[in-house]
Parts: C-alpha cells; structure tokens; sequence
C-alpha cells in the first residue's frame, strides 16, 4: 500500500459536447475524451519523480470500466451562442527523473488554441522554474522564457493538451474539457 497513489504513467486527453442540459453537455465532453465510463477524482498539479508520458490508446487499455481515476481536468463551459471557450492542460517535466514535475490547468473565453496553450504551458514551465530555483524575468514573453529554461537544461520537456469550441447557436450548454489522467 506504500505507493499506490504514486503513478508512474500519464496520458493527455480532451473533448468537447453540446446538449440541452449542462451536465449532459459535460458527460458528451467525457464520452469525446474516451473518460466517461471511469469514477473520475480531481487532484493538483504534481507529476510525480519518473512519470512517464503514454499514449491515450495504450492508458486507456489499462483501465477497467467502473475504476476510479485521478486526473487534472480543466473544464469550461458556456450556453452562450458563438462563445469561444476553452481548457488547457499544460505540463513541465525536468530533465532530472527524481524530481517532480507540473501540470497547470486553465480554462478561458475568447482565447484562440494557441493563446490558451501557450498560457498553460507557461503556467507548468514557471512552477517548475520557480521550485528548481532557476532565475527568469516574468515580464519577458513564452517563447522568450521557455528558450531560455530549454537552454539552462533544468527543464527537458513542456507540452499542452488544449480544446476549443464555440457555443451552440441554440443556446445548448457547450463544455470543453482537457485532462492529464494518471494511470496505476
């Protein structure tokens, strides 16, 4: 029982839905995402020391329906028509294996992909800086900052899962949502 909670692999999905009602637009978003038969537990934003990064096919055929699953989700969700809304995961992971890493979670409105990505990948990469003690200047850009902790070699690998919809033009319930699910 010491380390069951401690996974060693990850997997990044995301999905959108529309429906009448607001919980079933988000059980849509699960069901595109390939999550909605599992009992889903939110948790912050550690990657733990050695995690790997695995495929979303290779997780899933891991899993039993019914199993409960630890994830970061970042959900959003809007009723109103032509609403852009989104949900980021982004995450960072040093390049020394017996430190941890992190995964940020955002959600917005009216942001493009990339701005909403970028955002959650700065989101990780800034954690973990700042918990590795590496030195930057918040007030320079993304690409600015993630060049220069590529280059300090501290930090091997930032990535983001990011999706975007714009609401339904009938007023439906539109749900976006992007999840790092940890996998036993």
């Amino acid at each position: 029982m010491e380390d069951q909670f401690v996974f060693n692999k990850i997997f990044l999905t995301k999905g959108w839905g529309v429906h009448k009602e607001k919980l079933s637009s988000f059980e849509m978003a699960l069901r595109k995402a390939e999550i909605a038969r599992f009992n889903l537990v939110k948790v912050s934003s550690i990657i733990p020391p050695g995690c790997k990064i695995i495929s979303k096919a290779k997780g899933l055929s891991q899993l039993k329906s019914g199993q409960i699953l630890y994830l970061v989700l970042a959900r959003a969700e809007t009723n109103e028509p032509n609403r852009m809304v989104s949900a980021s995961i982004g995450m960072a992971i040093p390049r020394d294996p017996t430190k941890y890493g992190y995964i940020s979670e955002h959600h917005s409105f009216g942001q493009t992909a990339k701005e909403v990505g970028d955002y959650s990948e700065d989101l990780a990469a800034t954690m973990l800086a700042s918990t590795l003690g590496i030195q930057f200047d918040l007030d320079k850009g993304w690409d600015w900052r993630r060049e220069q902790f590529k280059m300090g070699g501290n930090i091997v690998k930032t990535q983001n899962l990011t999706q975007v919809a714009r609401g339904d033009m009938k007023h439906n319930w539109t749900t976006v949502i992007s999840a790092a699910v940890f996998v036993p």
